[in-house]
């Protein structure tokens, strides 16, 4: 009876073997491998006999190197900014459609549009909208009497681009992951803090906000995240230019391991962002658990 009852306990475990280590091999040999590769001089052309071995001059180099502050500059104005925009501008269209509308899942399938579209086809067509001579931008700003703007080509409007394009591209998915966040806040609670004569600003502010500060937490997460791998669009539109006024850092590891083939610094690149990304999850799962707690 016993053998009986730790095999039926042991059955879930050993279905899920298989699965649990092919994850774990795909996801922690890449980790391990770029974290070795960190410690070393290699190139394309040392595939063979393999690199040189030059413990943590990786890292002093990376970490004295002017490109990979500026990159750290450009990333956290690029998260900042795109973060706040598309918070502000997904809570607010939550609010608008929270209620159950009629059309309203049509609305839906039309706002998942951009998140659909695949990256290299997001970059392209903003390229194109922002063309200083053909694209229709500048033509709008030119009905009003505007001269045309260089939008990609001048550091300061090219972020601004990169910038609009992505706010374009993942507010949706802010929006409804807001959406859901709004539409389970108790009906209850909501009538109560009517009977108590609370006013729209102050259910929002007092109710509403502080019953979504989970989610709100998880939508940050995963836009801070993702936003941090953010590539295929601002190679499409600038690669990084002019200057290195849009290269963000993931953009930095890409040029610095494909374009100067220096791999090792790559993977120390790649070591360092890893570290954010870890960073990150664990302030915010610590928040998590006090929320919920």
């Amino acid at each position: 009876m016993g053998t009986r009852l730790w095999l039926r306990r042991l059955t879930p475990y050993a279905f899920l073997a298989p699965a649990v280590s092919v994850f774990a091999v795909a996801f922690f040999y890449p980790i391990f491998s770029s974290i070795r590769l960190s410690f070393y001089q290699y190139r394309f052309t040392d595939i063979v006999h393999g690199g040189t071995f030059v413990g943590w001059k990786n890292y002093i180099a990376i970490i004295q190197s002017p490109q990979f502050h500026t990159s750290l500059r450009v990333t956290a104005i690029f998260i900042g900014v795109t973060l706040a925009a598309e918070l502000l501008i997904g809570f607010s269209l939550a609010l608008l459609v929270e209620h159950k509308l009629k059309g309203l899942h049509i609305f839906r399938s039309i706002f998942l549009f951009p998140i659909m579209i695949a990256p290299v086809v997001v970059g392209v067509i903003w390229r194109y909208l922002f063309d200083p001579t053909y694209g229709i931008l500048n033509y709008l700003l030119g009905l009003v009497g505007f001269e045309p703007i260089p939008w990609l080509s001048q550091p300061g409007t090219a972020l601004t681009a990169v910038i609009l394009t992505d706010i374009w591209q993942w507010t949706p998915f802010v929006f409804l992951l807001l959406l859901a966040g709004l539409q389970n806040v108790s009906d209850e609670v909501i009538e109560a803090s009517l009977v108590d004569g609370a006013g729209y600003f102050q259910r929002l502010f007092h109710i509403k906000l502080p019953l979504m500060k989970t989610i709100i937490s998880l939508t940050i997460v995963l836009r801070l995240i993702d936003a941090l791998r953010a590539l295929v669009v601002m190679y499409i539109m600038t690669s990084g230019g002019p200057g290195l006024s849009t290269e963000v850092l993931s953009l930095h590891i890409y040029k610095t391991a494909f374009s100067a083939h220096r791999l090792g610094q790559a993977s120390t690149l790649a070591v360092f962002l890893i570290l954010i990304m870890l960073a990150i999850t664990l302030v915010m799962l610590r928040f998590f658990r006090s929320e919920t707690t």
